[in-house]
């Protein structure tokens, strides 16, 4: 649109479908350019015509499909796709994403330049859906009225860029020519959208990485890898060099890798801490976050995922006086929040608790939590040994690591304390040979060793889109399932939606826990090996990593793909 008494953008098409003549289009066109709004917006605002003739024509003229927004519920559209900002100034609605398509709705659909830096923002190929104006209007004014109430999940770059102390940790910058731009708008603005699109979407981790003539960001989701964009090379490494400011890091220092921190303050009461690490690699340095948020943390053994068995068993080990209580697992299997799960049961007033972690995650409030610190000589062992000299009553060991950290660990169970802590096991079984291995004697770890906790994370189906499978009998049976759950079994399968990411949507909890009886300890001592131990369990009808990710399948919550994928 122009105010040079030409017709362009939407008016064209009213004008050649017979909706309006042309002086009343150029009239529009110059009015609506004034007033800096969508031809379409004034022209519905000034009663000139309706929203449905409007819709009706572009509709037909263009070959857009139509569609009534009454027939949507604005909580299925993806809406954490575009920043709100963005779907106020453009006045869009993104309503439905397949794969890499977005299906965006508009009551303008010749507002080009509103629909590149959509695509821009989101990477998506756009399609066009054409809307009524006065029900676009209804609906956007919802959302607004939302943003507003609905801080942070709604949280719009202009608050962030208006807060002059949002970053906490700011370190001193150098005088290099490449990161003397690495505050300017541009650069901060696309870095607080990456960390505020990762809140959004529930991200664990940020992966920026630098290659030759580009570079690439990725979230990871539900445990994978996904990309979300790809920035110039250039543009890299000024998001390096401002994340590293935000950690407080050297950023003249690229030949060796870092680890800081920093904290997002998105309301005065809210705030989020982003764990950083550098790795210089061919191309320039790689850097990690990894997002902790204390709010989003359930500390709940009810919603973890454990059967009532092993709950149970969870719980006796914790009531005791004294014993070692071993989670094991590969990183990223959600072993520390166990270890916090049941460190918020102990915690009452009556018991100190120290924790030693690299680093500490989670804070809990009432229990003494100390980062490892090997470069100034504070380990894991170091910290083992400063807290025996505290008075404690229950010690957790972030893992265990080495031999000397193992046997204080052991012995500080035998002398009346409850130990818990994490190795790195395929399963439970395991677990005791491995601690062998490492130098325990057998008659000890029999003796100490109170309840092995071996666990995965499974992706949950989505329940909006997942849909039944049959399989024959004979390949249910191959993968595990006993023939009596064959009656009634009904398995489903990921199909993806725009509200879940491949089918799956959130993480559940899978375990083995295996209590130490003495039937296994006789095992121990006598220096059987893990097989032996895994029958014991089996035969005391504790369930394998395999049955309870089963058991989850039956369930209709996992698919079977899912458990292959995983053990």
């Amino acid at each position: 649109m122009n105010t040079n008494g030409k017709i362009q953008g939407s008016t064209h098409w009213l004008v050649s479908g017979n909706l309006l003549d042309t002086a009343l289009a150029e009239q529009a066109c110059a009015s609506a350019s004034k007033k800096n709004q969508s031809v379409v917006k004034y022209l519905v605002d000034q009663e000139i015509l309706e929203s449905r003739s409007i819709a009706s024509i572009l509709s037909q003229e263009l070959g857009f499909p139509l569609l009534d927004l009454d027939a949507m519920d604005p909580l299925a559209m993806p809406l954490a796709l575009i920043d709100s900002n963005l779907i106020q100034k453009h006045r869009v609605l993104p309503l439905l994403k397949r794969n890499t398509t977005l299906f965006l709705g508009t009551s303008d659909p010749a507002n080009l330049p509103a629909l590149e830096e959509i695509k821009f923002h989101t990477g998506c190929k756009i399609e066009l859906i054409i809307l009524e104006e006065d029900k676009l209007h209804t609906v956007l004014q919802e959302l607004l009225e939302q943003s507003q109430s609905l801080l942070p999940r709604h949280q719009t770059m202009d608050y962030l860029d208006s807060q002059s102390q949002v970053f906490e940790n700011h370190g001193e910058e150098n005088g290099e020519e490449e990161e003397s731009r690495i505050d300017e708008p541009p650069v901060m603005r696309f870095v607080n959208k990456i960390l505020i699109d990762a809140i959004r979407s529930d991200v664990s981790d940020i992966h920026i990485e630098p290659y030759d003539n580009s570079s690439r960001i990725r979230f990871r989701e539900d445990g994978l890898l996904r990309e979300i964009t790809r920035p110039p090379a250039h543009i890299c490494r000024r998001i390096c060099s401002r994340l590293k400011v935000m950690a407080k890091l050297d950023i003249s220092e690229k030949r060796v890798p870092q680890d800081g921190r920093f904290k997002l303050k998105l309301t005065p009461r809210k705030a989020i801490d982003f764990r950083v690490s550098t790795l210089p690699t061919l191309w320039g340095e790689k850097v990690v976050l990894r997002i902790l948020d204390p709010g989003n943390t359930k500390l709940d053994l009810e919603t973890l995922g454990f059967t009532d068995q092993q709950k149970q068993h969870y719980l006796d080990a914790l009531n005791s006086q004294q014993g070692l209580i071993l989670v094991t697992g590969p990183t990223g299997s959600g072993k520390s929040l166990s270890l916090y799960a049941g460190l918020s049961l102990l915690n009452t007033q009556e018991r100190n608790i120290a924790t030693a972690e690299d680093p500490v995650e989670i804070h809990l409030e009432g229990i003494n939590q100390v980062a490892i610190n090997p470069s100034a000589g504070l380990g894991f062992a170091d910290s083992l040994r400063a807290f025996l000299r505290q008075d404690p009553d229950v010690l957790m060991v972030g893992e265990i690591r080495d031999l000397e950290t193992a046997e204080i660990a052991l012995r500080a169970s035998q002398t009346g304390h409850l130990v818990l802590s994490t190795l790195h096991t395929n399963n439970a079984s395991e677990t005791i040979t491995r601690l062998i291995d490492m130098g325990i004697a057998p008659y000890h770890l029999a003796s100490t060793l109170s309840l092995v906790i071996a666990q995965r994370l499974l992706r949950t189906l989505c329940n909006r889109c997942k849909k039944p499978v049959r399989l024959p009998a004979q390949v249910l049976i191959q993968e595990g399932f006993t023939k009596s759950q064959l009656d009634n079994l009904q398995l489903f399968t990921p199909v993806g939606c725009d509200q879940c990411l491949a089918g799956y949507k959130g993480r559940l909890g899978i375990y083995e826990t295996v209590p130490i009886t003495e039937a296994i300890s006789r095992v121990i001592i006598d220096g059987g090996n893990s097989i032996q131990v895994a029958e014991l369990a089996n035969k005391a009808g504790f369930n394998t990593l395999r049955e309870s990710a089963l058991e989850q399948v039956a369930r209709g919550l996992t698919s079977l793909a899912e458990v292959n994928r995983i053990i």
